[in-house]
């Protein structure tokens, strides 16, 4: 009888701002939309090379266009705000799924330098843009369910890219060229959307409620501290994507072959992390998986540094992959559901915070490595791992 009458108040809530279609459409298309985005950014990732030796690119030149991508996806985020605010995140994911595509095709055809770089600050942008729409849903979403889903939802991100890599992997010994491969992901892409646009959330829940409680747009400290949380979790992911090869090479002294294990046992540990991070919030609370979060990005990193062997190295890169898995996604979710801004909003201030921590990272960790050592330029993200236990039981006071 209570179980009915529960049922009875939810509809009663959301019959006035929801079509009778099963939650769990909703959830299995932004599970499909998550995964081709993370299809879409890997697909650029993994044919780096060959554009490179395309256009003639020395390193130092690469590195100066790689910058394209974040500036994009900094420009992406008041304007996104802006439009998911007025248009929904229906539109905004619908759009998204055509752009950020587009923007993947414009890489394989640039003939210059100026072109590629200007065609990465698009592709960055219609990935934020993308990114923000989907969370912005994805909040809606796990409001129906009223538990934690969003690990699933980066979960999928993280298996796209993995799977898009793999492709990339496969299309580039065999001589598929950029334009045809990234052609066939556009392709996937716009077929993905034509067949599950009529399952995405109509209207934003949160959203609705929100407009009815007046709630504010200044950020308060709560949504800082979700920000430099998601800051510090994006920092240390910058560092290794970018650093953990050269880790592997330089510190650790393995094969060429052999350079790349700790990247794919970071990748692959975030899988893990994110798949069962819904899992472990439903059973234990935000709270204590953040702190775990924290403790596993402190001790992988220790390991990882302290004795840095082959074997010890994987290890600790790999416990440092699963600690980072849940951050981002935990962090978006708790500002999506503040009852003081508007979900777009606040995922887009949390999202400026943290993308700081990805753009800033790499450089800083270069320039220390210049000055010290290796070692010591990643050893700030221990410390970064401590910070997200401690700054956690502060969000815990301030959520109280």
């Amino acid at each position: 009888q209570e179980r009915f009458q529960d049922i009875q108040t939810m509809n009663h809530m959301f019959a006035a701002i929801l079509p009778h279609t099963p939650k769990a459409y909703y959830r299995v298309a932004l599970m499909h939309f998550f995964f081709i985005m993370g299809v879409l950014f890997s697909s650029w990732a993994i044919r780096i090379p060959d554009i490179k030796s395309a256009l003639a690119l020395s390193d130092i030149e690469l590195g100066g266009i790689l910058f394209g991508a974040p500036v994009g996806q900094l420009l992406a985020i008041a304007p996104t705000a802006w439009l998911v605010g007025h248009i929904g995140s229906r539109r905004s994911i619908t759009l998204g799924m055509c752009v950020m595509p587009t923007a993947l095709v414009t890489l394989a055809v640039a003939p210059d330098r100026l072109w590629l770089f200007a065609a990465l600050v698009f592709f960055g942008f219609s990935n934020n843009m993308l990114n923000i729409s989907l969370n912005a849903q994805a909040v809606g979403v796990e409001f129906l369910y009223r538990r934690s889903i969003m690990g699933t939802f980066h979960g999928m991100w993280s298996v796209g890219a993995v799977i898009g890599g793999v492709i990339g992997a496969v299309a580039a010994p065999v001589g598929i060229a950029p334009l045809p491969h990234f052609g066939a992901i556009f392709l996937l892409s716009i077929l993905t959307l034509v067949m599950l646009r009529t399952a995405i959330m109509p209207r934003d829940v949160r959203s609705a409620a929100q407009k009815k409680e007046k709630a504010s747009i200044r950020p308060d400290l709560y949504i800082i501290l979700l920000g430099i949380i998601a800051f510090g979790s994006f920092a240390t992911e910058g560092a290794l994507y970018d650093w953990s090869a050269v880790y592997f090479a330089q510190v650790v002294q393995v094969q060429e072959s052999l350079v790349r294990v700790g990247y794919v046992a970071c990748l692959s540990a975030m899988v893990v992390g994110r798949l069962v991070a819904d899992t472990l919030v439903n059973r234990y609370s935000v709270v204590p998986v953040l702190q775990i979060s924290g403790a596993s990005i402190a001790a992988g990193l220790t390991l990882a540094l302290l004795s840095p062997t082959l074997a010890t190295a994987t290890i600790g890169f790999a416990l440092t992959g699963f600690g980072m898995a849940s951050v981002v996604p935990l962090c978006f979710s708790l500002a999506g559901k503040s009852s003081k801004i508007s979900p777009q909003a606040a995922i887009s201030l949390v999202a400026s915070i943290g993308y700081f921590g990805l753009l800033a990272s790499p450089p800083v960790v270069g320039m220390l490595s210049e000055w010290l050592t290796l070692r010591w330029a990643l050893s700030p993200m221990i410390v970064i791992g401590v910070s997200i236990i401690f700054l956690t039981a502060v969000l815990k006071r301030l959520h109280a």
